[in-house]
């Protein structure tokens, strides 16, 4: 094979580059001479290469001739090169970037220098006591550090007279020993003893607690320095602006979701025959497999890894492009950061509940729900006792910086709720019901549906 020439070398590098990938001289060639293969489409194949590289259950964003030929060979293998030379499907194929929890990067935010810097360590399945503890202060580090920027509860730029109710400033609970008067303190619930629950910081423990306050997006965006906390890699603006354009033109792109369906190892190939059987559906849309709490797994902990492969292979043989990955998972669109979560986390919420939630604004338990998880910014804060939760792989579950679309796959009723920017919804149970749900993310518009009975 001949050696790549130094203009390809540069686009190599330059377009994996804004993926957030580095190639490794093997790597580099490896890719170049599937370029090779199409002389007249070779940007239409590169993207279709990055797409699907964005799609693999990566280790390490350095990649080596191993990572790229895997793809490559599958891409040959199905002959999706020569469709994807088609600059609409090439299009089509670059709005969806997936991202497996097991691969969503890892931040700490250091409180002294009030900057977050990545974990680069292996990150273990099966932590050590210290891994518990950090899960707890990583939370409280989080919401600390957006709650230190509200308006409300900073310290002032310049002296200014303020009355005690005007001046909310975060105070430890250290701090309150010999105070007098209103503080405000900002805190993790726990049981220290029994029927009786505090509100702990990293310095002491109250009896009392509240909500921290939502943080806009744009905001917290604007604080990260261009940190990918999502996963789906850091895109350059004007990759943005392109793909922002893409978006508003995609105004018949949809998401079909339907949730707790039930189906055995014989109907999943049963539903891949069903679906094989139907060309223009097969080809034009793409299947995302996320599993349920009642899947076959390793542990009922999360985040949950994707169907093992023996209950998928034979739906696999029928829609090679199908995606399997974790509970939850989140899913790129253009710009749109979409996270979905199968789980029947109302009714364990309700359960759980400490102090019943304030009708003032709304009686509706899956808006108080909706605001629970985005105040908290993370997607399941219940009790490890109630749920547990990988240690290690709690950052999987943050909702830090709020995504544009959050998919709650619950048991109860289907019920859409914008929040201050968010879209959230519930498809509703498929198995009870037949009930589910049409999202076009174009427009950010939610149809519950239902099949006839």
């Amino acid at each position: 094979m001949a050696a790549p020439s130094a203009a390809t070398r540069r686009k190599l590098q330059r377009k994996f580059k804004l993926r957030g990938f580095t190639l490794k001289v093997d790597a580099l060639e490896e890719a170049a001479a599937f370029l090779a293969r199409f002389p007249d489409a070779e940007d239409d194949a590169l993207d279709l290469l990055l797409d699907e590289l964005d799609k693999e259950p990566l280790q390490s964003s350095i990649l080596d001739r191993d990572a790229v030929r895997r793809v490559v060979a599958l891409l040959v293998e199905a002959d999706e090169a020569v469709d994807a030379a088609s600059p609409a499907a090439t299009s089509a194929r670059s709005a969806l970037r997936v991202v497996d929890s097991f691969v969503v990067p890892r931040f700490h935010y250091d409180p002294i220098k009030k900057v977050f810097y990545e974990h680069t360590s292996r990150l273990a399945i099966h932590g050590e006591a210290g891994d518990k503890a950090a899960l707890y202060r990583d939370r409280y580090q989080v919401l600390l550090q957006r709650l230190a920027r509200d308006i409300y509860f900073s310290k002032p730029a310049f002296d200014t007279v303020m009355t005690e109710d005007d001046n909310c400033e975060i105070t430890s609970i250290q701090s309150l020993i010999g105070c007098t008067g209103r503080r405000w303190i900002m805190g993790v619930i726990s049981q220290l003893e029994e029927r009786q629950f505090y509100l702990e910081d990293l310095t002491g423990a109250v009896n009392t607690c509240g909500f921290p306050p939502l943080e806009d997006r744009e905001a917290s965006l604007s604080m990260l320095m261009g940190l990918d906390f999502f996963g789906g890699g850091v895109i350059p603006t004007e990759e943005t602006v392109r793909l922002s354009t893409l978006e508003k033109k995609a105004m018949n792109d949809m998401f079909v979701i339907l949730s707790d369906v039930w189906l055995d190892n014989y109907e999943f190939g049963k539903l891949g025959e069903m679906i094989a059987a139907r060309s223009r559906l097969k080809e034009h849309s793409r299947f995302l497999f996320i599993p349920g709490p009642d899947d076959a797994g390793p542990s009922k902990a999360l985040p949950r890894c994707a169907l093992p492969k023996y209950l998928t292979e034979e739906l696999q043989k029928h829609i090679p492009n199908a995606i399997f990955v974790s509970n939850p998972c989140r899913v790129k669109f253009y710009t749109q950061e979409i996270v979905f979560f199968r789980q029947d986390l109302l009714y364990r919420m309700r359960r759980s509940c400490l102090i019943p939630p304030t009708t003032e604004e709304t009686s509706d338990p899956f808006e108080h729900l909706v605001a629970t998880i985005t105040h908290q910014s993370h997607l399941c804060p219940l009790p490890l006792t109630v749920q547990p939760i990988i240690w290690s792989y709690d950052h999987c579950l943050r909702l830090y910086p709020t995504p544009h679309t959050i998919v709650l796959g619950d048991k109860s009723d289907q019920k859409a709720f914008k929040y201050t920017g968010i879209t959230c919804f519930n498809p509703g149970s498929f198995a009870n019901d037949s009930t589910f749900a049409a999202y076009r993310p174009c427009t950010k518009e939610v149809e519950l549906s239902a099949l006839e009975s």
